[in-house]
């Protein structure tokens, strides 16, 4: 469970978090509330178990990895679950869909669809977050002080917690 919460006091974790969560939300917002010309939560599960044949759990699981998951993101709550979520999100829509339009997004409309490029950003900045965990001002950290309080424990070097002596 240390792991979980675990984080350094760290603006480049903060920054990581916070902007990436902005990015995903805008996405996510997109598949379950329709908006920023998104279908919706009824379009977009269509889309992907009609269409991209999809089970429903892991539609659903994508829906709100993406619009939830966002939000816990920026809040720095369950940053490396979410991080961890988002790298699977990545690699699956990398795998399923954009991996046969190349590298490059779509930039000047010449392509069937969107390469991977912006996943490979996604994946990138998770796997930093993953590693670091959510930074400074992150309720991971508000967490991991309080269990170590409880603990007994006092901080140490690098985030790992040492026994209080005395």
């Amino acid at each position: 469970m240390e792991t979980l919460f675990r984080t350094d006091d760290s603006w480049s974790s903060l920054v990581l978090r916070v902007m990436l969560g902005v990015v995903m939300f805008a996405h996510g917002a997109q598949k379950l509330l329709g908006w920023f010309g998104g279908n919706g939560f009824s379009g977009t599960m269509g889309f992907f178990t009609n269409v991209m044949h999809l089970p429903w759990l892991i539609a659903f699981l994508i829906i709100i990895g993406e619009s939830l998951g966002s939000l816990a993101l920026i809040a720095g709550l369950l940053t490396r679950f979410t991080a961890a979520s988002f790298i699977v999100i990545m690699l699956g829509a990398i795998t399923i869909s954009h991996w046969p339009q190349g590298f490059f997004m779509n930039w000047l409309g010449k392509q069937q669809g969107e390469g991977f490029e912006y996943h490979l950003l996604v994946i990138g900045m998770s796997a930093a977050l993953l590693i670091a965990g959510g930074g400074k001002w992150s309720i991971d950290g508000l967490i991991a002080r309080w269990r170590s309080d409880r603990a007994g424990h006092e901080p140490g070097v690098h985030g790992k917690t040492f026994k209080a002596v005395g």
